[in-house]
């Protein structure tokens, strides 16, 4: 059996990539105006988050911030700060729940839209047996801007349906734990839904079918429950593709301004 943890406002109280904004311009990655932009797109995340077709619009605006990055350079800059940035951000609740699938005997799964080479060590920190993410393709040590699989949406139904299939899951007896609507096909195929700090659309969904509700409201810091696991890989992903799901909504919102 298995639990299926989204990470975004599910397990941490902040977009996982967003908040390395301040890290990657001092490292000279990104400029202050995308400095700025994630900083407001974080604000718009964090009250109301973005929709399906926000996201679809910045996907390819937003990978191609990567393009021709040097993946050994923003794996040093993600490595260095992570643990700092990342560490006060867990929930207690979700560290707490986590906990309990453990103690249970179940597989607990992180499964975000953010990269791969940024879930992983945060899943591992916070003591989960496996983790899916975005991955895009890097050629001669850079980011190309493509991606090879995007963690979102149906994609991420599709990735826990292969985990159930290679690890031997019941999936109508596993868990599935998320805050946004978009994650909808994750929650729908298991048997055991539940939402989290959801957004308005995924509130009115769990109402109707009467799928449970926890509110998540206290961060707490990792080094005080769990022992992070060191050599994890961290790279450039997540700064492109998990700030989809915040920066679209500031996208969507300048876009309509200008018009």
């Amino acid at each position: 059996m298995a639990a299926f943890f989204d990470l975004d406002k599910t397990v941490i109280a902040k977009s996982s990539t967003l908040a390395f904004s301040k890290p990657f311009f001092q490292g000279g990655l990104i400029n202050r105006r995308a400095v700025l932009k994630s900083a407001y797109a974080q604000f718009v995340f964090a009250s109301s988050g973005a929709d399906a077709d926000q996201v679809e619009r910045m996907r390819a605006h937003l990978t191609a911030l990567c393009e021709g990055w040097d993946v050994k350079q923003v794996r040093a800059i993600v490595e260095e700060t992570l643990h700092d940035i990342v560490d006060p951000l867990v929930y207690a609740e979700a560290a707490e729940l986590i906990s309990e699938h453990k103690a249970e005997g179940h597989d607990v799964v992180v499964i975000s839209a953010s990269g791969e080479e940024i879930v992983t060590p945060i899943a591992d920190m916070i003591g989960a047996t496996h983790s899916v993410g975005t991955r895009m393709v890097a050629r001669d040590g850079r980011y190309t801007g493509e991606i090879e699989f995007y963690c979102y949406g149906a994609n991420k139904a599709t990735a826990i349906k292969q985990l159930a299939a290679e690890r031997g899951y019941e999936l109508n007896a596993c868990h599935a734990y998320s805050d946004s609507s978009t994650d909808l096909p994750m929650l729908e195929v298991v048997g055991h839904p539940t939402v989290v700090n959801p957004d308005r659309a995924l509130r009115a969904i769990a109402a109707e079918r009467g799928w449970p509700m926890l509110a998540f409201s206290k961060p707490v810091s990792l080094r005080s429950r769990f022992h992070a696991q060191s050599g994890a890989t961290i790279a450039v992903t997540a700064i492109g593709l998990g700030a989809i799901a915040a920066g679209a909504t500031w996208y969507g919102l300048h876009r309509r301004r200008k018009r």
